[in-house]
């Protein structure tokens, strides 16, 4: 007895999604996240980007206020059961407050930088690169938008939705899944990193890269600069690290406190017009 005929074609592997999220395909899709944004970077010329990393909590000046007028109207009519969670998180809220700065200063320090940039043909430029989530990475993308360049989001998918900042190129705009491969390209396009306050997500971050630099596993040069001295050093004290024989003085040869746009600014292109003779 023949067998009967088919009805239609099996799909393609890569067409099959049931396979391709599967473990098997693992590495397909590891593979991808390579060669995608590695196709978009070529294609946008960009070889040079200055990362922005910072927190996702550093609000606006204008969503500070709107966030907390709206925690005071809930207090005022929740019910007594809920008043102390509510006081909690606007007690959080006004220490946060003068954080917002931080977000201005990144958005107006990404626009100086662009503005400089533009004046550089196209494989020359540097471009600003974040994380593609809000705060500080919004401040970011959006100071390069206001300059008219473009910038880059490499966002992650997380159990809490991190959605992207409508201010990223929307060629530049990238969804990862897997961290290791965003930290890749962060660092392997970066010529200067700028770190603004943050949290565990920005302590990684920006300890992963000193890490490579000590190693060697960096070897260009690259500026880091640790943006905000009064927050930093109340959280990280590189100077007792060195007392204790932690690290060594030489390990912090490429940090750099800045307080300021300027100063951040100024800092950046001195060591770019020298690094690479602009």
């Amino acid at each position: 007895m023949r067998p009967k005929r088919l009805e239609q074609k099996a799909p393609k592997a890569y067409e099959n999604d049931e396979f391709m999220n599967s473990s098997d395909a693992r590495p397909l899709r590891i593979l991808s996240e390579y060669m995608f944004p590695d196709r978009q970077f070529k294609d946008h010329g960009i070889n040079n980007t200055i990362i922005f990393f910072g927190s996702a909590r550093i609000r606006s000046e204008k969503e500070f206020h709107h966030e907390y007028e709206s925690l005071k109207a809930h207090l005022e009519d929740c019910s007594e059961d809920q008043k102390p969670t509510i006081e909690q998180k606007i007690r959080i809220l006004e220490k946060q407050r003068e954080l917002t700065e931080y977000y201005l200063e990144a958005r107006d320090l990404a626009k100086m930088l662009t503005e400089w940039s533009l004046q550089f043909p196209k494989p020359k430029r540097f471009i600003i690169c974040t994380g593609g989530g809000p705060g500080i990475m919004e401040a970011g993308n959006r100071g390069a938008y206001e300059a008219e360049g473009e910038s880059i989001g490499l966002n992650i998918s997380l159990p809490f939705e991190q959605m992207p900042n409508p201010y990223i190129t929307p060629d530049l705009n990238f969804e990862f899944h897997y961290f290791f491969l965003r930290k890749y390209w962060f660092a392997f396009m970066a010529k200067a990193l700028v770190i603004f306050p943050g949290g565990f997500g920005t302590l990684d971050e920006l300890m992963e890269i000193l890490t490579l630099v000590q190693t060697k596993k960096i070897h260009k040069k690259m500026p880091i600069l640790i943006y905000g001295e009064k927050f930093w050093k109340k959280v990280i004290n590189f100077d007792y690290l060195v007392e204790t024989g932690m690290i060594s003085a030489e390990d912090l040869d490429t940090i750099t406190y800045v307080n300021s746009p300027k100063e951040a600014f100024e800092v950046l292109t001195r060591a770019f017009q020298e690094q690479f003779r602009l």
